[in-house]
């Protein structure tokens, strides 16, 4: 099979054939039909996150965000069948731990990354394979298709779950996306949906043009504000209760804890990139005075995807509204290295392998 590899960080991966997936007893093959193309994948491209573990190794196939069709079944498979529509969540669990008994999977103890492991090949090819399969694939409903969902197993669901479940947005609250790339540009319309009046900051009047279409009330060039806070601030009347970095940079992550009003939530989604290796000072003693809130959140469990779908379904979400470009296997390097200057607008998808 085709597949995009690393080879080199920071170098264009290379297209090559090499040898198509086994199911494990536990596992499918997904045949994909869509793959979305996410910063994450630039960070593992750029060599980033060997403070987490997450650097993958040289020869790794990236890719986590696959959506297609079930190819082959594991001996031990019970619940998903050959032809089946999914999608894949990046954050693999194995469905037995604690964690995911509890409904908690995407922090498995056991957690396998879906494209930064060698254990784990991923989607940027034309087929992929998903270990503890019971568990970790997701079936689409009848109608969508694989392209509108791409972005489903990373970045739409991960600002699902921060707002949905890791914040306390009630209708009317003020919420503020510091960052309107894939991830943040989710999160606006998220939050839109959940009855949240949005501010939206980011620096490129384009990204910001899109959050409004996606339910920003309001949106913040940080270019063009002496205070990105203080015009976020001044836009909610000192009453925002939830705010999110979307990106993972010192700037965005102070802004958005300064953007707060008492007793109000950051949401970390972003991680940090090289330059800060994981750690970002923090307004600590502010924090305290005014009791911040500092949320950490990760990915989402696959046993709660048929939340997203039942909002699809009634009109209140739409995933599709953030894919802006589909793009072929051969350009995914050409994609990414887009990123390293922000140059993408929403999700690009790969839906030609």
């Amino acid at each position: 099979m085709r597949a995009a590899v690393l080879e080199e960080y920071g170098e264009p991966l290379s297209i090559e054939d090499v040898a198509a997936p086994d199911a494990a007893a536990d596992g499918v093959v997904v045949e994909l039909e869509a793959c979305g193309i996410c910063r994450s994948d630039w960070h593992a491209w750029q060599g980033d996150w060997d403070w987490l573990g997450l650097k993958p190794p040289k020869g790794q196939i990236l890719g986590h965000e696959p959506a297609g069709r079930v190819v082959e079944v594991g001996s031990d498979v019970e619940t998903v069948r050959e032809g089946d529509h999914v999608a894949i969540p990046f954050n693999l669990g194995d469905g037995t731990c604690p964690q995911c008994a509890n409904g908690h999977g995407n922090t498995c103890e056991n957690v396998v990354p879906l494209g930064f492991a060698e254990v784990a090949q991923g989607a940027f090819a034309e087929q992929v394979h998903v270990p503890a399969a019971d568990y970790n694939v997701v079936g689409l409903p009848e109608g969508v298709s694989s392209i509108d969902m791409a972005g489903l197993g990373c970045r739409f669901m991960t600002s699902f779950h921060a707002l949905a479940h890791r914040a306390d947005i009630e209708a009317g609250d003020w919420v503020a996306v510091h960052g309107c790339g894939g991830v943040g540009l989710s999160a606006v319309h998220i939050a839109d949906a959940l009855g949240g009046n949005v501010v939206a900051v980011d620096l490129d009047d384009q990204k910001l043009e899109l959050a409004e279409e996606l339910g920003a009330a309001a949106t913040v060039n940080a270019n063009d504000a002496g205070s990105v806070p203080g015009a976020v601030r001044a836009i909610a009347d000192d009453h925002v209760g939830v705010s999110v970095d979307a990106l993972g940079i010192p700037e965005t992550c102070r802004n958005s804890i300064q953007s707060l009003g008492a007793r109000g939530q950051h949401v970390q989604i972003g991680l940090t990139t090289e330059a800060e290796g994981g750690t970002i000072e923090l307004p600590t003693d502010a924090m305290v005075m005014s009791e911040i809130e500092f949320i950490g959140s990760l990915g989402m469990p696959p046993t709660k995807y048929d939340e997203i779908f039942r909002m699809v379904a009634s009109g209140k979400l739409d995933p599709s509204a953030v894919v802006t470009d589909r793009v072929a296997l051969d350009d995914v390097s050409e994609t990414l290295a887009a990123m390293t200057n922000f140059e993408t607008v929403g999700i690009p998808v790969i839906d030609e392998f």
